[in-house]
């Protein structure tokens, strides 16, 4: 169990991470926050340096030099303080290391970066939680085999992430990437890390995010994380996957309702 503030990931209660892909603006970020937290969401997320296929895609109001990503990061953190929530945002890259734990509980590694052993040793190197997703073409035991990059820095708080490896077949794609379910168990049997699972990028619709936030946390997935966006039509980046608070808090209620079902059948 991995104890963030008043949070503790892996025990008996469930933990949801929500908040936006990318935080925009001072004013978007607490907006969302509030929701999330009356929603019954723990952990604050927020994007400020974003990994994007397209060069020309909007990279996060880190990509505008130091000054602004300061300035964004501190919004996560007030935010995080006045709703009373630990706050994690994605690390891109080996020189955002220290200005990032600044300002973070927990720094999370996205999925293309999980091969990134240099990057691996030095969020290890912070004594922070890290939350690991794994990559979309990882097996398990790579997964796990790269967790134990952080591990042997000595940093044994890491968070592991199923967020969707690559569908197979040819022609028409309905999901984003597909939500390997079974690596849930089969990771809990092998190590002793939480896992959580990522419906949001594992799907790319918010259709399909209350059915497989439910489908998770009947898999054993130790919480969840989601994007969550009060318009997500106006968001800047993946407003097809993101839901409402209020949709979040349909998710977190049947997800409670399905552990409790799950325990009492144990």
């Amino acid at each position: 169990m991995i104890q963030v503030g008043n949070v503790n990931i892996g025990g008996d209660e469930l933990v949801f991470i929500a908040g936006p892909c990318a935080v925009e603006s001072k004013q978007q970020l607490l907006r969302i926050a509030e929701g999330v937290k009356k929603a019954g969401a723990h952990i604050l997320r927020g994007g400020i340096f974003k990994p994007r296929s397209s060069v020309h895609s909007f990279q996060g109001l880190g990509a505008n030099g130091r000054e602004e990503a300061e300035e964004a990061l501190s919004w996560l953190r007030e935010a995080g303080e006045k709703f009373e929530m630990p706050v994690i945002t994605e690390v891109r890259g080996e020189m955002q290391v220290d200005l990032v734990a600044e300002y973070v509980d927990i720094l999370q590694i996205g999925a293309r970066n999980m091969y990134d052993q240099d990057l691996l040793a030095r969020v290890a190197g912070k004594n922070k939680p890290i939350l690991l997703k794994r990559h979309f073409g990882a097996g398990i035991e790579e997964f796990l085999s790269f967790a134990e990059y952080i591990a042997a820095e000595g940093n044994k708080d890491i968070i592991l992430c199923e967020r969707g490896i690559l569908p197979v077949g040819k022609g028409r794609n309905y999901t984003r990437y597909t939500l390997d379910l079974a690596a849930v168990p089969a990771i809990q049997r092998e190590t002793y890390l939480p896992i959580l699972a990522d419906p949001s990028h594992a799907t790319g619709r918010r259709d399909l995010v209350f059915n497989m936030s439910c489908a998770a946390i009947a898999a054993g997935a130790s919480g969840l994380m989601i994007e969550t966006h009060y318009n997500p039509a106006e968001a800047l980046v993946d407003g097809q996957q993101m839901i409402t608070p209020d949709e979040l808090k349909e998710v977190i209620d049947a997800c409670q309702r399905v552990r409790r079902l799950v325990v009492s059948t144990q």
